[in-house]
């Protein structure tokens, strides 16, 4: 039984909490391009996500009108790129600001600031038990949770681990019933910190998480295993959706095609070349991009 090993106190309570996010989401319809903006809360309102983060958008607009028109400007600069391309420079900078600031600073919304392993697991009691009884244990426990987890073998969150310290940010496209919503995926450590690209854009550096991987190397060396469990805000995520995009972290940095990881060093050492309509079609081919289309339900085991 699972019962003895896993610590359940505190951890029900922050797998329900909740983020205070801010408005994002940029569209890129499949096979097309990216949604064409206009400009100002206008434009936005054309955004299939505009109901959902309204509110949010309303309350930068009334507080900070500099800010919103500010960041409003920039975007529509951005926008005028060529289709498929990101100048990435300044947005590059923004990450680095808010990678530093995950270190520091205390998190927001109720997600766990430090989740410890010894908070879920008994790790003295699990070292008697072999690799596959520790899955068994963590893989039982964690599918009576709305949460995404996994048992990574050591050595490929070696190759993750790795490339995760030369290249600690990369894009990521969500599948949406109109298209594709960008998430920005950035470590801080062994967490892995996802926002969407537009709550960074309208909110920079202080862009809240909507979620965030937490990986256990502690049982690496001894058992070959590293252990994942995630907390996410399902205002803004459901698990089959964050479990698309915690699959995605393995397509780009655990894969052993030169082209696909290419994407992920172009992002972060050479952003002028940076497609991001590439990563569309990574997915695409990967095949998982198929389980959030409409009609189809994700697998999360």
């Amino acid at each position: 039984m699972a019962g003895p090993l896993l610590q359940a106190c505190g951890l029900g309570a922050a797998l329900r909490s909740r983020a205070a996010l801010r408005p994002l989401g940029l569209l890129a319809p499949p096979s097309r391009g990216v949604a064409g903006p206009g400009s100002g809360e206008a434009a936005l309102e054309e955004n299939p996500f505009y109901e959902k983060y309204r509110d949010k958008i309303r309350e930068l607009r009334r507080s900070s009108p500099d800010v919103f028109e500010s960041r409003m400007e920039k975007r529509n600069e951005a926008k005028k790129q060529p289709v498929g391309y990101s100048s990435q420079g300044e947005f590059i900078r923004c990450m680095e600001e808010k990678a530093e600031g995950l270190g520091t600073k205390t998190s927001k919304g109720g997600f766990t600031k430090h989740k410890t392993l010894d908070s879920i697991l008994n790790v003295e009691m699990v070292k008697e038990k072999s690799a596959e009884e520790i899955k068994q244990i963590w893989n039982q426990y964690f599918s009576a949770k709305d949460t995404v987890y996994a048992v990574i073998p050591a050595e490929k969150f070696d190759l993750i681990w790795k490339r995760a310290q030369k290249c600690p940010s990369f894009l990521y496209a969500l599948p949406r019933k109109e298209g594709y919503e960008f998430f920005v995926g950035q470590w801080s450590g062994t967490e892995l910190h996802f926002t969407s690209l537009i709550n960074i854009q309208t909110q920079g550096e202080t862009a809240p998480s909507q979620l965030v991987l937490y990986h256990y190397p502690e049982l690496q060396k001894e058992k070959g295993i590293v252990l994942m469990t995630a907390e996410m805000d399902s205002k803004f995520l459901v698990v089959h959706e964050a479990q698309c995009l915690a699959n995605q972290v393995q397509l780009f940095y655990a894969t052993d095609r030169s082209e696909t990881y290419e994407l992920v060093e172009t992002f972060n050492h050479r952003s002028s070349e940076f497609k991001y309509m590439s990563v569309i079609a990574e997915l695409e081919q990967s095949g998982l991009g198929r389980e959030l289309r409409p009609g189809q339900v994700s697998d999360k085991s």
